[in-house]
C-alpha cells in the first residue's frame, strides 16, 4: 500500500505527505476471502475500511429479502456511517471476491476528520451522496413492500367472498334441482283453486322474505329450531332435522307454518312444506351470492379510492374515507384480535392533498400500531378540527416507544425494529409526506399508549 493509492480516493486526495504517512502507520491491511463478511448488519461500528483490491456487496435486509444497496470496488471507503453517527451498521458486506482492506480504527477516523477539513469535506460529500443513494434504492423497495402489503391484504380480503360465491353457486344448482323436483310433485297434485292461491301467497313470501340476520341469537335459534323440528316430525317429514335451520333461517315460525294445516291435508301438508323449505334454500343462496359480490365490489372500491385511479394529483380529500379504506387495505391484520375505536368528527371539512400519499402515511402508521400491539389490542382513530387545521389521531395500546429515541424515529433508515423486519424508512417517508403538505407530524409515548398526531391544513399554500 503506498501514498498514491490513497490519493486516488476523493477522501485523501487533499491530504499532504506527511498525513498521508501517518494514516498508512494507523491503519491496518487484512483479506477476505470470497464469500466471508466483512460487516454484519445491526453490529456496531468501531472502524472504517478503504478497499484495497477485489470487490464487496453492500446489502440490507428488508422482511424476506436482502436488497442490494451497492457494490464498493478498490479506493472506496466502507463503513464509515456508522462511526460518524455512533449507530449501528445499516447493512452488511460480504466479499464478492478475495480482497484486501485497510482498516481504519473509530478513533483514527474521528482524529482524521477534526484536524483535516479537506478530509471532512470530501467524507461529508461521500455520505451525503450515498444517503441519496441508498433512500433511493430503499425507497423503492418499500413501495414494493407497501404493495406487497395491498396485495396481501387484498388477495386476503377477496379470498372469502370470492369462496362463498363458489360454494353457493354450487350449492344453488343441487337447490334449484330440489325446488324442480317437489314443483313437479307438487303440480301432479289435485289442488283447489284455493289451495293454488296459498302457494302463490308463499311463493311471493319466499321472494319477498327479509335478508337472514347475519348474527342470529345462538339460544333462540336452537330453540325455534327444536320446535319445528318436532312438528314437522308429526306430520310425516323424515327429514325433519334438515328442513327445520333452512325454514328458520329464513324467518319462518311454527304457528305461521301450523296455518297451512287448515289449507292441505296430511298427503298434501308434507309436499307444500318440503316445497316452501327447497324455494327458501334456492333464495337464500341467491342472497348469500348477491351479499358475497356486493364485498368484493366494496372491497374493489375501497382499493381503488385508497389509491386514487384515474384521479388528479390533488384532490379534495376525506379523512375519514382514506382511513377506512386503508382499514380495508389491513383487515386481515386487524380482525383476529384488534379493536377498532372510531373517535371522528363528522364535521370536518374536506382538505387539499395528494389522496393516495396521504393513504401512504396511515397505512404506515396503523401497520406499525399493529405491530407494536402483537396484532391484539385496541388501535384508535380520532379526528377533530384544531386552529384551522384537521387533525388525525392514531394511537395504540402498545409497549410504547423508549423516550431517548422518539427523536429520532422520523431520521431515514432509523428503526428499532431488529434487523430484517424493516428499511427504517416508514416512518421518515411519512413525516416528508406530511412536510410537503404543510402539516406536521408528532409522536406522544409511554408503555402501554403510543399516539401519533397529524395535523393538516385544509387548504394548499398557492
Amino acid at each position: 500500500m503506498n501514498k498514491d493509492f490513497l490519493r486516488r480516493s476523493e477522501l485523501f486526495a487533499g491530504l499532504p505527505d506527511a498525513d498521508l504517512d501517518w494514516l498508512l502507520e494507523q491503519a491496518d491491511s487484512f483479506s477476505l476471502a470470497a464469500g466471508e463478511v466483512l460487516l454484519e448488519e445491526g453490529m456496531p461500528g468501531d472502524a472504517a475500511f478503504i478497499v484495497i483490491d477485489g470487490e464487496l456487496e453492500v446489502k440490507k435486509k428488508s422482511d424476506t429479502q436482502n436488497i442490494l444497496i451497492a457494490i464498493r470496488a478498490p479506493g472506496e471507503v466502507i463503513g464509515e456511517m456508522a462511526l460518524l453517527d455512533h449507530a449501528p451498521r445499516m447493512a452488511t458486506v460480504r466479499a464478492v471476491r478475495p480482497s484486501r482492506l485497510l482498516k481504519i480504527r473509530g478513533d483514527t477516523f474521528q482524529q482524521l476528520l477534526s484536524q483535516k477539513p479537506s478530509a471532512a469535506l470530501a467524507i461529508l460529500h461521500t455520505v451525503s451522496k450515498r444517503l441519496r443513494q441508498n433512500e433511493a434504492i430503499l425507497r423503492q423497495s418499500e413501495k414494493m413492500a407497501a404493495l406487497g402489503t395491498l396485495t396481501a391484504g387484498l388477495a386476503h380480503e377477496l379470498n372469502n367472498p370470492v369462496a362463498a360465491v363458489r360454494r353457493s353457486v354450487d350449492q344453488l344448482r343441487s337447490a334449484l334441482a330440489g325446488w324442480a323436483k317437489t314443483s313437479i310433485d307438487l303440480d301432479r297434485c289435485t289442488l283447489t283453486a284455493k289451495q293454488i292461491s296459498v302457494i302463490n301467497d308463499l311463493k311471493i313470501a319466499i321472494e319477498a322474505r327479509p335478508a337472514p340476520d347475519l348474527e342470529p341469537d345462538p339460544l333462540l335459534q336452537s330453540d325455534r329450531e327444536a320446535s319445528l323440528q318436532s312438528w314437522l316430525e308429526t306430520i310425516g317429514l323424515e327429514d325433519a332435522w334438515e328442513l327445520s335451520p333452512t325454514l328458520v333461517s329464513c324467518s319462518w315460525e311454527l304457528d305461521s307454518l301450523q296455518k297451512l294445516e287448515a289449507s292441505f291435508d296430511l298427503e298434501t301438508l308434507p309436499l307444500v312444506v318440503k316445497w316452501l323449505a327447497a324455494g327458501c334454500a334456492v333464495y337464500s343462496l341467491l342472497d348469500e351470492t348477491r351479499m358475497a359480490s356486493e364485498r368484493v365490489s366494496e372491497i374493489v372500491r375501497s382499493v381503488k379510492a385508497y389509491s386514487y385511479l384515474d384521479q388528479a394529483p390533488i384532490q379534495e380529500v376525506d379523512v375519514h374515507e382514506g382511513l377506512e379504506n386503508t382499514l380495508v387495505i389491513l383487515r386481515h391484520k386487524t380482525k383476529e384480535g384488534v379493536k377498532i375505536k372510531r373517535e371522528y368528527d363528522t364535521s370536518l371539512p374536506h382538505i387539499e392533498a395528494h389522496g393516495s400519499e396521504l393513504n401512504q402515511v396511515w397505512t404506515n402508521i396503523i401497520d406499525n400500531a399493529i405491530d407494536a400491539m402483537d396484532g391484539k389490542g385496541e388501535l384508535t382513530l380520532r379526528t377533530y378540527p384544531n386552529d384551522g387545521k384537521i387533525v388525525v389521531e392514531i394511537e395504540d395500546a402498545g409497549c410504547g416507544i423508549p423516550t431517548e429515541i422518539q427523536d429520532r424515529i422520523f431520521e431515514p433508515f432509523y428503526t428499532t425494529k431488529p434487523p430484517g423486519k424493516g428499511t427504517g424508512l416508514g416512518l421518515h417517508i411519512a413525516y416528508t409526506i406530511i412536510n410537503n403538505h404543510y402539516g406536521q407530524i408528532n409522536v406522544t409515548s409511554k408503555p402501554g399508549m403510543t399516539r401519533f398526531q397529524v395535523a393538516l391544513p385544509v387548504q394548499l399554500p398557492r
